[in-house]
């Protein structure tokens, strides 16, 4: 019954992207198929076998340094509030970021990363059969960020056409940064941020395959990547200061977001005696069906889903921690699945304005088809989490 579930699925989400597609007759059945495969393949390869373990085991063990590390730092400037047990998600969960964005810096700089970036994207680019940016886009949105990776880019955006730069877009909101990979860690299991980022890469590519197919000439296939001029020190106080501004800003959204669902859900009890939570559960409740959730379970699951498409993925996790008790092994790890992403709708705002501060015009058309990316993302979100369900 699970695999006809997952089955099931499969064909809803490929359909509803099917619908979406602005090209029907230019999809290419064949890499998304192999990529369907692959993804199978790692999730079983990450969840179900001994060398996943080690793998996983090996990634969280690194960022676990990785926080103590940065709790070193954290500790020093609010020693005295961290004993008192004040404030402990901003200083144990949002503040680390900084440490972890430094470490990008440093790579960045001595061409690490770029070097990583470019070969993976290269050869991700044979499988997918799409553009070499294309590819090379998603891998560097999965290590620098949503906005920051345009910057990387940004000598091509003004040439690129809609389309091109709507897979662009779409990879960066299907994914995560690196710099808040430690914070999600914290809140859920590491086997599923770790899946959820490797097969998400790859669920990009199938859905932008369906929704926004096309072929790139070779002579438009180039790649050029951004390298700004810059002394190591000079590298240390900008990454320092991307990463507190990152963890202010999510800290920002946080207390916003969460004190207008507190809101927003006292209203609907005293009106309809249902929390808002609860009212979209039963909205997003088939969705969570068929990404294997049992039947005894959507409701909650498709809340939290709702929630974080609604306000962020942190507030979602969070949501996810304080019942994950309640729930079903598979539940938990299905909906982890799911919420490792960019794809809510403030990330629309977040990406069109990382692209309009680079070239106003491009920015304003990724304002126009942004509901058509989320749309998109959250499909490739729908997607990873079917795939976990044949493994779990």
């Amino acid at each position: 019954m699970t695999y006809l579930i997952g089955i099931l699925g499969l064909l809803v989400v490929f359909g509803l992207a099917y619908l979406a597609s602005n090209n029907r007759k230019r999809i290419k059945y064949k890499p998304i198929a192999i990529m369907v495969v692959i993804q199978l393949v790692l999730s079983a390869l990450l969840l179900n076998t001994k060398f996943g373990f080690v793998i996983i085991n090996g990634i969280a063990s690194v960022f676990g340094k990785l926080l103590e590390f940065a709790n070193e730092g954290v500790g020093f400037v609010f020693g005295g509030m961290a004993n008192k047990g004040e404030a402990p998600f901003f200083l144990n969960v949002l503040l680390p970021i900084v440490f972890i964005s430094v470490l990008i810096g440093i790579l960045q700089h001595f061409k690490i990363l770029p070097f990583i970036m470019k070969w993976i994207g290269l050869v991700l680019s044979k499988i997918n059969g799409m553009g070499k940016l294309e590819s090379y886009n998603a891998v560097a949105s999965a290590i620098v960020g949503q906005s920051e990776v345009f910057i990387t880019v940004k000598k091509q955006l003004g040439k690129l056409p809609p389309n091109r730069l709507y897979t662009l877009c779409a990879s960066a909101m299907s994914t995560i940064s690196m710099s808040i990979v430690g914070a999600y860690m914290t809140m859920i299991d590491p086997k599923y941020v770790v899946t959820a980022i490797v097969i998400n890469l790859f669920g990009g590519f199938i859905i932008a395959s369906i929704i926004n197919p096309y072929t790139v000439p070779d002579d438009e296939d180039i790649l050029v990547v951004q390298e700004e001029k810059q002394t190591f020190f000079e590298m240390l106080g900008e990454y320092i200061m991307d990463g507190f501004k990152v963890a202010v800003i999510v800290g920002a959204m946080l207390i916003g977001f969460v004190a207008l669902m507190a809101a927003i859900d006292g209203l609907f009890e005293m009106i309809f005696g249902l929390s808002f939570q609860h009212i979209l559960g039963y909205v997003f409740s088939p969705i969570a069906f068929i990404m294997g959730i049992p039947a005894s379970e959507v409701i909650t699951a498709g809340g939290i889903m709702a929630t974080k498409l609604v306000t962020n993925e942190f507030v979602a996790m969070m949501s996810l921690s304080d019942i994950a008790s309640t729930l079903s092994p598979k539940t938990v790890g299905i909906v982890s699945v799911f919420l490792v992403s960019f794809a809510n709708f403030s990330s629309i705002g977040i990406i069109a304005g990382a692209v309009k501060s680079l070239h106003e015009k491009q920015g304003n058309t990724v304002a126009r088809f942004g509901l058509r990316l989320l749309y998109g993302a959250t499909l490739v979100s729908v997607l990873s989490a079917i795939i976990v369900s044949f493994i779990l």
